[in-house]
């Protein structure tokens, strides 16, 4: 269990960590991270199995396509980021029927930052002609170093993340 007095203590530096980008609009990543305390990760419209790959200590990064669900809206910026809490995944009755599947996330301080500039620089970018594509599985991991220069470029304290202090 991690540190009430702080939030951002997670696990052992010892233990493995994942890094991982969820895709959402916005709209949705923004209300998962309004409330600090109290923030949470949804994905793939709800669905319980994506969520229980992810670990307690695991960092993720919220990437927009749009801003509204659905929506023609392009914003194409990351929008928020953090480390996983401690728990599982658990069911939220959001009403009107619809019960997704939730993670508990400590989101960090950051600014909003658009993909386009980083794109050449990321590892898990394979063809740059057709980067989008692997944004359509809603969520999946990443390298230690492409994770750190998302929050770099999101002026992230890196510190709150669990990274060392080494720059890339």
């Amino acid at each position: 269990m991690h540190s009430l007095a702080n939030p951002f203590t997670f696990c052992d530096d010892s233990v493995a960590r994942n890094n991982w980008i969820a895709v959402a609009s916005a709209q949705h990543a923004r209300r998962g991270c309004a409330i600090p305390e109290r923030g949470y990760m949804q994905v793939c419209h709800g669905k319980r199995a994506p969520l229980q790959r992810v670990a307690p200590g695991d960092r993720v990064a919220y990437y927009a396509p749009t801003v509204t669900m659905g929506g023609k809206d392009t914003l194409q910026k990351f929008v928020s980021i953090g480390l996983v809490k401690e728990g599982s995944p658990y069911p939220f009755d959001m009403g009107g029927g619809f019960v997704p599947f939730r993670r508990d996330v400590a989101y960090v301080p950051a600014q909003e930052t658009p993909i386009a500039p980083l794109l050449d620089m990321f590892d898990f970018v394979e063809d740059r002609s057709r980067w989008g594509y692997k944004f359509r599985l809603g969520l999946f991991k990443v390298s230690d170093a492409d994770m750190r220069r998302i929050a770099q470029a999101m002026q992230v304290d890196l510190a709150l993340l669990q990274f060392e202090s080494l720059l890339f």
